[in-house]
């Protein structure tokens, strides 16, 4: 085979292969765009879910109330006059006999259960008084690891037949060993009276 034979042998084989690599380029090229494209677009979503707004939460507080343990002042219920009342305006009760002051009143026997006792909230030491109530007949005393006000060292409680102020329908009754009675601001226990509308029950303890 002649030279001239071998150099045009190798000028067919290089145009062949070029002729098959062309096509692959093309791809190549037509590819290397789209590629290009997406990331940009990738990327310009990626930016936005960045930057997208925080979630405001909003939180409503309930406004806290008194407890009705921690002050008292009086009020005028009808067939009584003035008589103590605490924080909520209900009118509070004593519970004693002829002979005993303060008798017990607890949840062993029922009696918490109508009668509701008044401790003060933790953190608070003492009652206050106002409208009426004397703050020198206010105190405290402790059962267990509760505190209570008194006044004139009488145990307070609420009745559940009372269901708002201006009620003492629990006026008179005789239970759990005693009679409860309201005080005056005098701390004086009052009962009712048919002939002059209110008397106050004195007892010696």
């Amino acid at each position: 085979m002649s030279m001239d034979s071998v150099r045009t042998n190798r000028q067919i084989v290089t145009t062949n292969l070029e002729a098959r690599l062309r096509p692959g380029r093309s791809v190549l090229r037509r590819r290397g765009p789209l590629l290009v494209a997406g990331a940009v677009a990738g990327l310009v979503l990626a930016a936005c879910g960045g930057s997208a707004s925080p979630t405001t939460t909003t939180t409503t507080s309930t406004p806290q109330t008194s407890a009705p343990s921690t002050s008292f002042s009086t009020t005028n219920v009808g067939g009584l006059g003035s008589v103590l009342v605490d924080a909520s305006g209900r009118t509070v009760y004593e519970l004693s006999s002829a002979s005993v002051k303060n008798l017990p009143c607890t949840a062993s026997t029922g009696c918490t259960s109508v009668w509701t006792p008044l401790p003060l909230p933790s953190g608070t030491s003492s009652a206050t008084a106002t409208g009426g109530a004397m703050s020198s007949l206010l105190s405290t005393t402790s059962v267990g690891a509760a505190t209570y006000p008194t006044y004139n060292g009488w145990v307070l409680y609420e009745f559940t037949g009372d269901t708002g102020p201006g009620q003492a329908n629990g006026q008179g009754i005789s239970s759990f060993g005693g009679t409860w009675h309201p005080l005056d601001a005098s701390g004086t226990p009052v009962a009712a009276s048919s002939s002059t509308g209110t008397t106050t029950t004195t007892y010696h303890y």
